[in-house]
């Protein structure tokens, strides 16, 4: 992907940015916004015939999904973050989509450290995560929910390392073209 095909992606970018504020402000990602993210991928991908084909597309939108959707099943993600990344995957494809979900996943535990530090809760965080991880080698996740649980205030706003992951992996993709 060359620099110039990045403008290709101002409308994704430009979602992604709304979905962040919203859930910054409201801690939700509505509906009619990642259900349009998901329309516009596969409609440019069908009409505008971009760099992606309706094949890679509605491939892209399923691993997108896919591992999330794993995720909100064990409580740990919302349902409009699966979508969010579904309509990523719908805009950008498969590899694309999984490349975004594990720069995420980074990104998210620097903003989880960061914010656990800012409350003086880092070794709670770190004593719950031990406890996770034994639990879920012994009883599953179910025995680990609840709020006493809860190692920092308030959840990440999950839109906002997606956009951020997102805009990194475009750069990426078209630092690699040249």
């Amino acid at each position: 992907m060359s620099f110039h095909a990045l403008l290709d992606y101002v409308p994704l970018m430009g979602l992604l940015l709304l979905a962040a504020v919203i859930d910054l402000r409201q801690r939700r990602i509505p509906n009619w916004l990642t259900f349009g993210l998901i329309l516009t991928g596969l409609a440019r991908a069908a009409l505008l015939m971009g760099p992606l084909g309706p094949i890679h597309a509605l491939a892209g939108l399923l691993a997108g999904a896919a591992v999330p959707l794993v995720l909100f099943v064990l409580g740990a993600l919302g349902g409009g973050d699966v979508k969010l990344l579904a309509g990523i995957g719908a805009w950008m494809g498969a590899t694309a989509a999984l490349s975004v979900f594990a720069v995420t996943c980074v990104i998210g535990v620097c903003l989880i450290l960061a914010q656990s530090l800012i409350q003086r809760r880092t070794m709670l965080l770190l004593r719950n995560s031990a406890v996770l991880a034994a639990s879920l080698t012994q009883k599953g996740l179910v025995a680990c929910s609840g709020d006493s649980f809860s190692s920092i205030d308030r959840p990440v706003p999950y839109a906002v390392p997606v956009s951020i992951a997102t805009l990194l992996v475009l750069l990426a993709q078209s630092w690699n073209a040249w």
